[in-house]
């Protein structure tokens, strides 16, 4: 599936400065700075997330791939699906459309293994699931694309980022690579790392954010549909994912992972193939969309984290509460009968002491005179 490009109005790469809106050039240069801000803070991220990646259980799920099995699912059947049903559900112009559908069948996003991290979910997957779906995305972005725009009659043919793919997966299993040998040479050291690493995740989500705000500024009065779009997207994907998950009897640490994996797309991605397939005036159209999804996936995510700690700390509560009923139900009985707890202590400890290994003589010697009486009588 690849742009036409002979002609200068084809392919965006061709076309001149001149004939770009000020606003695409302004978008240009912050698009450079926050790619190269992002990729070294990216890279830093995934090795302090691989340093709580443990080899043997990520070869479990190699293994048995179940859970890399349902994610997969999810991730280029569900969200392909969902992204054309609501192109169709809200009547959106064929631009507009083809925005939602290529977010849909893209793979899964670094941000989904911060929110793995501070939901207590199953890291080794979340990890495994990333790279998966960006390796799979190679063959399964050009067949859902494919599929979905059989009955669309598209002008311009879409083209794949193979290149992006490939140097998303760079960025990805290397810095996991030396995490996980790092976490498995230096155990001790690893855990310093990943709260390093954790402060880091909360910084890279924030510049995210405030980048997202800036490169958005101008699109966010464009349409309402596609911001209204943007917000019910990436929800639809964490709850279809969490129910795919618990319908096939994964663990709820598994359930939570996956429905983090099912929402969180990777945005650079989609953006590079837009740029690569349409003009600079179909663009302005087009980039809204992809802006207005990253900023409402960061916000969906926090919620989750938000509502997960309350959660926690709601079991924490409750947990402490049991205990100290128990301790003074346990202190009421012992106060109510010192003295039937003091003999029951009193036998126990003859019991100990006459039975216990270290004086095997003396049982011997005391068992004699008995075995003598009772031969006499």
């Amino acid at each position: 599936m690849r742009a036409n490009c002979s002609s200068s109005s084809a392919c965006p790469a061709n076309s001149s400065e001149e004939e770009l809106p000020v606003g695409l050039e302004v978008h240009g240069n912050l698009e450079l700075v926050f790619t190269v801000v992002t990729a070294v803070m990216m890279g830093l991220l995934m090795f302090s997330l691989g340093c709580s990646v443990e080899f043997r259980k990520l070869w479990l799920h190699i293994r048995r791939p179940w859970g890399i099995a349902v994610g997969l699912l999810c991730q280029f059947g569900l969200m392909p699906l969902t992204a054309y049903l609501l192109a169709i559900s809200f009547s959106l112009k064929p631009a507009q459309a083809v925005a939602v559908l290529v977010m849909g069948c893209c793979p899964g996003g670094t941000i989904s293994n911060i929110f793995t991290f501070w939901v207590d979910g199953d890291m080794d997957l979340s990890i495994t699931m990333t790279t998966c779906s960006t390796v799979a995305a190679l063959g399964m972005m050009p067949l859902c694309l494919y599929l979905y725009t059989l009955s669309w009659n598209l002008e311009q043919n879409l083209t794949i980022p193979y290149q992006n793919i490939g140097i998303t997966l760079v960025c990805l299993t290397i810095p996991v690579a030396f995490g996980v040998y790092v976490n498995y040479r230096w155990p001790k050291q690893s855990k310093i790392i990943l709260k390093i690493g954790a402060i880091v995740g909360g910084v890279l989500l924030l510049v995210v954010a405030v980048a997202g705000v800036v490169l958005a500024k101008g699109s966010w009065n464009s349409d309402i549909t596609l911001l209204t779009i943007s917000f019910i997207f990436p929800l639809i994907g964490h709850v279809t994912g969490f129910l795919l998950a618990l319908l096939t009897h994964q663990s709820w640490q598994r359930c939570r992972t996956i429905s983090l994996e099912t929402g969180a797309q990777n945005i650079q991605m989609c953006v590079t193939m837009l740029q690569l397939s349409f003009t600079a005036k179909q663009l302005v159209q087009m980039l809204s969309f992809p802006l207005a999804y990253g900023l409402f996936q960061l916000l969906d995510g926090f919620l989750i984290v938000a509502a997960y700690k309350m959660y926690k700390r709601r079991l924490k509560n409750e947990h402490r509460k049991k205990n100290t009923r128990c301790e003074e139900g346990c202190h009421n009985k012992k106060s109510t009968s010192p003295k039937e707890t003091g003999a029951f202590l009193e036998v126990n400890e003859e019991v100990t002491i006459t039975s216990g290994p270290s004086m095997p003589m003396d049982l011997h010697t005391t068992l004699e005179p008995t075995g003598h009486i009772s031969s006499g009588t």
